[in-house]
């Protein structure tokens, strides 16, 4: 696999949503023609191999989706997912999403360290968070809903623990901004870790 092969590759895993070829061209500084060329390429050696992860196409944008035959296997994984607790991963994104909504997913990934998609389908399915695109700047937000609040006995998420200060503090800020992700990560977990 070529260098343009494997940064397209991980660009598609890690949006969790479908890519135009000229968004991946300026991600990658290459020209459209070759990355919708790689792209082609990767669709079909991902079907002939038979991978668990595929690539579909719609006109110019591709997509990375689990594959048809493992439909069965992820809703039963899906269905455990949205029935049981928690998990702690969740519960961070979900505090900070709380305390900083509106926030980007690529925000949330940043804080988090990790790629927070299927997290984030989890409590988009179990109706804890909202999403809205905003077309000019090409981003999802997130936010959480009325079914959060009332789940937790709030009016309104101002009435969470200590919100006005840790709503308000800028270690997130400046680690999002100033920092490198890697030298800020463990505040960000003592943060989140403090919220609990």
């Amino acid at each position: 696999m070529n260098n343009l092969e494997s940064k397209i590759e991980s660009l598609l895993f890690i949006s969790g949503r479908p890519m135009s070829v000229r968004e991946l061209a300026e991600l990658t500084n290459s020209d459209g023609k070759e990355v919708e060329e790689v792209c082609e390429k990767l669709l079909v050696a991902k079907k002939e191999s038979g991978a668990g992860l595929q690539i579909l196409k719609n006109n110019s944008s591709f997509q990375m989706v689990t594959a048809p035959e493992s439909a069965t296997l992820i809703q039963e994984f899906i269905k455990d997912e949205t029935t049981g607790e928690l998990s702690r991963p969740s519960l961070e994104t979900l505090t900070i999403i709380a305390y900083r909504g509106p926030i980007s997913k690529t925000d949330l990934d940043r804080i988090r360290g990790v790629n927070c998609s299927l997290i984030l389908h989890n409590l988009l399915v179990r109706g804890l968070i909202d999403s809205r695109d905003d077309k000019k700047k090409n981003e999802i937000y997130y936010t959480v809903t009325f079914d959060f609040l009332k789940f937790l006995g709030l009016n309104e998420v101002k009435e969470l623990p200590d919100f006005k200060r840790l709503s308000q503090d800028d270690t997130i800020n400046r680690m999002l901004f100033e920092d490198g992700i890697d030298q800020s990560k463990s505040t960000a977990e003592e943060k989140l870790g403090a919220l609990q």
